[in-house]
């Protein structure tokens, strides 16, 4: 009986166990916990395995850039030193140690072949959860690559080469002016011919003999202390471009300009080139003339006379004349920029009867702004120099006037920039009055009146002698000419009419093409101080609308090169009022201060702001360096960010700094 009682209870016990659920959910609960929870520490842990990847990944890529970039053997087949440091040094500070109880943390950087840093990264990551189901922890590793590459980049250098580059980078203000001075006045600064240039603006390279640029037009520099700011800016110059070169891969387009600058710009040959319409007096402009401040002669004046008597069998006999003119007229001058006249009287009363006077006439000048047609001036290598009646001759050296400008202002609207700050504006060839075209400086034809040595005596427009053509300098100092005659041993020396070397379109070049760019013979220093002439053509020649537009758009199938200007200075703005520059003779002609002389400065600064502001407005990156204690506020306000506000005080160091403007202008990326 018990043990059937035994068997029909347990029946129906699991009878009821199978009709009452109430306690499946836990023990399936129970059966299940073991593989759940294999599945959720997977989770858990490969979640961290692919978390501690990442940031293992980050650090391994931060350390190859951080190598790469302080790389500086590029010589020896092993990462360098300093470069390894500091790879190691971003790589832990990337990822610290313990992080997650991560072990076994190494990092290794290394140089490729091809002048990159490669690195490998690992790290060991303990198991939690799975390591109750036995598996032990896992290493990873992860690879990274890192190069400078440099965009497609366009650069324009724009180099200082007035007369204060001749002198030491410690050079004081006062010390190099006196130096400078001591040159001028010990007829020490150096005449020189002229080389020729097969490259003088022409992207192609090639030589157009319709424009300037003809060896042996003749040039004037400032004798270089050994070790000058020049000197030292030359070496920096192919210091950049060795730089950028070393970092570019074989797919990189980069280009380079130049302007050297100081009262003007030597344009003439890269516009020229262009078109001659785009000059006064080329082929296909309507304006053939322009007024220079120049003078005419206007009458006739006694040098000399002397008196002889004879006798004569008549009054025709005795009336001899070496030369005949109408009276309403002047005198035919010989090569000497003399007349002769014989005047013979016939007096039968007296005897001898004839009385023959000898006359040496001189020409008569009124100093004002006369207008010369500038055609052949532009197309030849030699004219006649209409200021002059005797034998003078002048050539064209490529420097210019500028076009239209607005005066006596300091507040410019980028959208709305006059003629001459205006990079992107195309000269109307054939407007009458030229207001949008260039015209040739012309320093043959040039003269001061009435000057003596301050900016507010000049007087008279006329006098009555030919002091114009004196070789004394105290006279000529009343009236002088700006580049002939024995003149042209004390204004040219002193930088009072100066034509720099012609710039260089944007175009590919060779490390030969820099170098020899930055070391002929007329890349060379003299002149005043003005910024605002080199950033405009430095401007002009990155325009991808004006008239250089042809030398910077894109390589077929690739986005448009960056653009980078570069622009160095020895010191701060000095423009003159006498000095004959691109915006003729400021006391004169009032281009720029409208006759405001005493805001002359606070112009011109006005003026290199403004385009500084178009340059950036293009999003053209811009650079300023000072050879300088400190850097003006202009240098600052120029530059694209403040921290491209340069200056330096050595030589040395100035060929570090545009090293480091190459490095920034390249590009660093990971590669792999």
């Amino acid at each position: 009986m018990r043990r059937r009682w035994l068997i029909g209870g347990a029946a129906g016990f699991l009878a009821r166990l199978r009709r009452d659920q109430r306690g499946n959910t836990l023990a399936m609960m129970a059966a299940m916990m073991i593989p759940l929870a294999g599945l959720s520490g997977s989770a858990i842990d490969m979640g961290r395995l692919y978390t501690v990847k990442s940031r293992l990944q980050q650090a391994c890529d931060a350390g190859v850039l951080a190598g790469r970039k302080f790389m500086i053997d590029s010589n020896s087949s092993t990462l360098d030193t300093a470069a390894t440091a500091q790879a190691n040094a971003f790589f832990t500070n990337n990822f610290k140690a313990g992080w997650y109880k991560v072990s076994s943390v190494s990092f290794t950087p290394s140089k490729t072949s091809d002048n990159q840093v490669s690195g490998t990264a690992t790290a060991t990551v303990p198991m939690t959860i799975m390591a109750m189901f036995g598996i032990g922890s896992k290493a990873i590793t992860v690879a990274c690559q890192a190069q400078y590459d440099v965009a497609d980049t366009d650069v324009v250098f724009v180099l200082d080469t007035t007369g204060s580059m001749a002198c030491l980078p410690a050079d004081s203000d006062d010390d190099c002016s006196t130096y400078v001075g001591q040159q001028v006045s010990s007829n020490a600064i150096v005449k020189y011919s002229r080389p020729g240039d097969s490259a003088l603006g022409a992207s192609s390279g090639s030589v157009n003999s319709s424009v300037p640029g003809y060896p042996g037009s003749i040039g004037f520099y400032v004798p270089e202390k050994s070790g000058s700011r020049i000197a030292a800016l030359r070496t920096a110059v192919v210091n950049f471009y060795n730089t950028l070169a070393s970092t570019a891969d074989a797919s990189t387009h980069i280009r380079y300009g130049f302007v050297t600058y100081t009262s003007t710009v030597n344009a003439g040959r890269a516009v020229m080139d262009i078109s001659p319409s785009y000059m006064v007096g080329g082929s296909g402009n309507a304006l053939k003339t322009w007024a220079y401040q120049s003078r005419k002669p206007t009458g006739d004046y006694v040098l000399s006379s002397s008196t002889t008597t004879r006798s004569a069998s008549s009054s025709a006999n005795c009336a001899t004349s070496a030369i005949a003119r109408n009276p309403s007229t002047l005198y035919t001058y010989n090569s000497s920029g003399q007349a002769t006249e014989t005047k013979a009287v016939y007096d039968t009363s007296k005897s001898p009867n004839c009385t023959m006077t000898a006359y040496t006439y001189g020409p008569v000048w009124t100093y004002q702004p006369v207008s010369f047609d500038v055609s052949n001036f532009l197309t030849t290598a030699s004219v006649d120099d209409p200021s002059r009646v005797d034998n003078g001759t002048a050539q064209w050296q490529g420097c210019l006037e500028e076009r239209n400008t607005s005066g006596g202002t300091s507040t410019f609207d980028s959208n709305a920039l006059p003629a001459d700050l205006d990079p992107d504006l195309i000269p109307d060839a054939t407007s009458a009055t030229g207001a949008t075209s260039w015209r040739p400086m012309w320093p043959e034809v040039i003269y001061g009146r009435n000057y003596d040595g301050s900016s507010t005596t000049y007087g008279s427009t006329a006098n009555t002698t030919s002091n114009g053509d004196t070789t004394n300098i105290a006279t000529a100092l009343s009236y002088f000419n700006y580049a002939q005659s024995g003149i042209q041993n004390y204004l040219l020396r002193a930088g009072w009419a100066v034509c720099g070397k012609p710039i260089r379109r944007v175009a590919t070049m060779s490390q030969a093409d820099v170098t020899n760019y930055v070391n002929a013979s007329d890349f060379r220093a003299i002149g005043g101080t003005y910024h605002d002439t080199g950033m405009i053509w430095g401007v002009r020649l990155l325009s991808r609308l004006g008239i250089f537009a042809s030398d910077n758009q894109s390589w077929p199938g690739r986005l448009p090169p960056n653009r980078v200007i570069v622009f160095l200075t020895d010191g701060d703005m000095a423009p003159s009022l006498a000095a004959y520059g691109m915006y003729g003779v400021e006391y004169f002609d009032k281009r720029v201060t409208n006759g405001s002389y005493a805001n002359q400065k606070a112009y011109h600064n006005a003026r290199f702001l403004a385009e500084c502001s178009k340059a950036k407005k293009m999003n053209v990156s811009v650079w300023t360096i000072s050879i300088a204690p400190s850097v003006t506020t202009e240098m600052q306000q120029c530059a694209t960010t403040s921290a491209q506000a340069l200056y330096t005080t050595s030589g040395g160091d100035l060929s570090a700094k545009f090293g480091a403007i190459a490095k920034q202008v390249a590009m660093l990326r990971i590669s792999k």
